[in-house]
């Protein structure tokens, strides 16, 4: 009666139904998983936002395939602010980063062509594929000092059926930007084999490593899609706005955004209220990454404070995004650990296979946690590592 494609596992993993005992219990939980940034106590300037949406141009429908005008002019201007030049003809707006994969995945593949992912990385890309009729094939990234795409194993996996790349920048959990010398190796690779780069920047703002980190949103050298929104921009994930910008070599470019727009017009999927209210939703980006900002050097230094009075458990090096990757004793699985923690000491984190990481010994928690109850986590958490 229903499709292969959704022939998925249903049933709740052991974290899950441990989780949901935990909350129907009413013992408070220090979430270290935390990736709801409006409930994590930030502050947001609640009259500019409700203004925005009272726009009585809304009760207006004009259709438009790519978006409206002055949306996409708003988009173009924040990547203006970060030294990026982006015409409005190469944005089309989705309601989410979610919605651009899949227009991104209809546009490239037919049924069982293949996309790679990098992997660790987080696991939506599997239900992305699965809905698509894609099929996923995984590069690997390796730590040695610091995160790094193996370019080699990459470059191996691709097969005559590989129709795009998928770079997270920074990777999502490890916090890896990528570099410009492999930026430069991919477009060589993806370019020569006419493969697309599909660059997910959703944390990009969020630098760690010194400074402003440069996107994706212009590269000429082989077809691009670089995806982003508010939802980590500006903190908004109800707000449900999002984008791709198409780049690259200008034949390939104009006959994306063609197929593209005829895509984003059989589904006409952004509401006209938030289009009209993108430019105030973007200005809240910059206070609400200076909060947040503040939140995760915060937890990072406190984090730091903490594991260095101890010996067992390392934290790997981050350069951006919202998650820190510690590193503990493989005495048993990820997700024994983290049910332990979860049911004997009230602390939520994520088991490292959750990300797909090479074996045992990993966690993955959230700096967006309110200081306290992280810093209360991570104690928890040692003593028991």
């Amino acid at each position: 009666m229903f499709a292969s494609r959704t022939n998925w596992n249903l049933k709740a993993n052991r974290l899950a139904e441990a989780l949901a005992s935990h909350r129907a219990s009413g013992r408070k939980l220090l979430d270290l998983a935390a990736s709801n940034p409006t409930e994590c106590g930030f502050k947001y300037e609640t009259p500019a936002i409700v203004r925005a949406l009272c726009n009585p141009l809304s009760l207006r429908y004009h259709p438009e395939p790519r978006g409206i005008e002055s949306a996409r002019r708003a988009v173009s201007q924040y990547y203006a602010t970060r030294g990026d030049q982006v015409g409005t003809g190469d944005l089309f707006l989705t309601v989410s980063t979610s919605e651009a994969y899949s227009h991104i995945f209809r546009l490239l593949c037919d049924p069982r062509d293949e996309v790679l992912v990098p992997t660790p990385s987080y696991p939506l890309f599997d239900f992305l594929a699965d809905v698509n009729d894609v099929k996923l094939l995984r590069y690997p990234l390796f730590y040695d000092h610091g995160w790094h795409i193996d370019l080699h194993a990459m470059e191996q996996a691709i097969t005559p059926r590989t129709r795009g790349v998928i770079v997270v920048h920074p990777n999502n959990p490890t916090g890896h930007y990528t570099k410009v010398a492999e930026i430069a190796r991919l477009n060589q690779i993806c370019g020569a084999r006419k493969i697309a780069i599909i660059a997910d920047e959703v944390f990009l703002d969020f630098s760690l490593a010194g400074g402003p980190q440069p996107s994706f949103v212009g590269n000429p050298d082989a077809l691009t899609f670089t995806l982003s929104g508010i939802s980590k921009i500006s903190g908004l994930p109800q707000m449900k706005f999002a984008w791709l910008a198409v780049s690259g070599p200008q034949d390939s470019k104009r006959e994306a955004c063609e197929r593209l727009e005829l895509i984003a017009d059989t589904f006409l999927s952004m509401s006209t209220p938030i289009q009209l209210a993108a430019p105030a939703l973007l200005q809240q980006g910059v206070p609400f990454q200076q909060q947040l900002m503040k939140r995760l050097e915060a937890n990072l230094s406190g984090l730091d404070s903490q594991l260095a009075t101890q010996g067992q458990v390392a934290r790997l090096e981050i350069e951006g995004g919202w998650y820190a990757v510690l590193r503990a004793p493989a005495t048993r699985a990820d997700e024994d650990l983290a049910i332990d923690l979860l049911e004997k000491h009230d602390v939520y984190v994520h088991p490292g296979h959750f990300y797909d990481f090479p074996g045992d010994g990993y966690l993955v928690l959230s700096l967006i946690t309110p200081e306290r109850d992280f810093a209360e986590g991570v104690r928890r958490l040692l003593s028991v590592c």
